[in-house]
């Protein structure tokens, strides 16, 4: 895979990253062999940006990635976590304190001195916009404790905020062919400031897999059952915040659109990582084969103007009325 550059830090990340929200909870069980054999399969296949968060299973996915690297030798990768979740996400929680303790369990969970990257995780507005919260990342920087920041976000308004401090490397945001808001704004803004993207959820939780049907079930623990209608987090971080019913249909005519030889998930994450702005889309996976279909994607060289055009149709009669103002 191509690399492309992560903000101004003189790193450089591949365009198909690793999600590893799935290797700590709240996606069904999945086995530390399991896992490990995910990060494996896609190192293997070149991915250098492995994405996780300090609460994904309450440390668990941050701690799998540290042995991985650990026992893997001048792996090349890129580690991005994220703070900010452990306790209520109120503006008094974000203070200096709070983020240096966050950090210091993320460095030993990952088994580390400085951090690579760590991003705000979907922090309320109020914190995205105030001046306080950078003079605090920057004096991680300064300590060492951290090599770079970003912020992950829920809305547009939200990543252009963050975008216009100089301090920051990346925003993180939904961007799928269920989430087309980003296009418009955030996506130029970030590239005329040298800021890299993160696209999650590019498969808005698998429904742009293509494999789910109105009979599908899932487990308990998976928060595409327990969370469609916002009831334990952002609904939108479940199905890109798309009704599932009405994604389904969409998912229908967009597999029509899929050009000869590629998958619709291998499509849309090309179509995703070939957005300019977007320095990588980071799907998650549960096993060696989802890993190695992800990462495949960052090769394709397919012409994608006839799904483009069909992600745009789909979007605006199906989707736009109701996903566009929300995020």
């Amino acid at each position: 895979m191509q690399r492309r550059p992560l903000g101004r830090t003189g790193r450089t990340v591949s365009p198909i990253g690793l999600g590893t929200w799935q290797l700590g909870a709240d996606w069904g069980d999945v086995s530390e062999a399991d896992a490990l054999a995910v990060l494996s399969a896609s190192a293997d296949a070149g991915v250098t940006l492995f994405d996780t968060a300090d609460v994904y299973g309450d440390g668990r996915s941050e701690q799998i990635i540290g042995r991985f690297l650990t026992a893997r030798r001048d792996h090349g990768i890129t580690v991005a976590t994220k703070m900010g979740r452990r306790l209520a996400q109120e503006p008094e929680n974000y203070t200096p304190e709070n983020f240096r303790a966050w950090t210091d369990r993320s460095r030993r969970n990952l088994g580390v001195d400085t951090l690579d990257l760590v991003q705000l995780h979907c922090p309320p507005s109020a914190v995205i916009d105030a001046d306080a919260t950078y003079d605090a990342l920057d004096e991680l920087v300064a300590s060492g404790a951290i090599a770079a920041y970003g912020v992950s976000v829920e809305t547009c308004a939200q990543a252009l905020s963050a975008i216009a401090r100089p301090g920051v490397t990346n925003v993180q945001i939904i961007v799928n062919p269920f989430r087309l808001k980003p296009l418009d704004e955030v996506l130029p803004a970030a590239a005329d400031a040298a800021v890299s993207v993160f696209a999650r959820v590019p498969l808005a939780s698998g429904l742009l897999s293509g494999k789910y049907s109105a009979s599908t079930q899932f487990a308990a623990n998976d928060h595409r059952a327990y969370n469609r209608h916002g009831e334990a987090f952002d609904k939108g971080e479940t199905f890109s915040g798309v009704d599932f019913e009405t994604g389904l249909r969409a998912v229908e005519e967009l597999s029509d659109a899929v050009p000869d030889g590629l998958s619709l998930p291998a499509a849309t994450l090309a179509w995703v990582a070939s957005r300019p702005g977007v320095t990588s889309v980071i799907p998650g996976a549960r096993d060696v084969r989802q890993a190695e279909a992800n990462a495949a994607a960052g090769t394709v060289d397919a012409d994608l103007t006839g799904f483009e055009a069909a992600v745009v149709d789909v979007y605006d009669r199906l989707l736009r009325a109701e996903i566009h103002p929300q995020w």
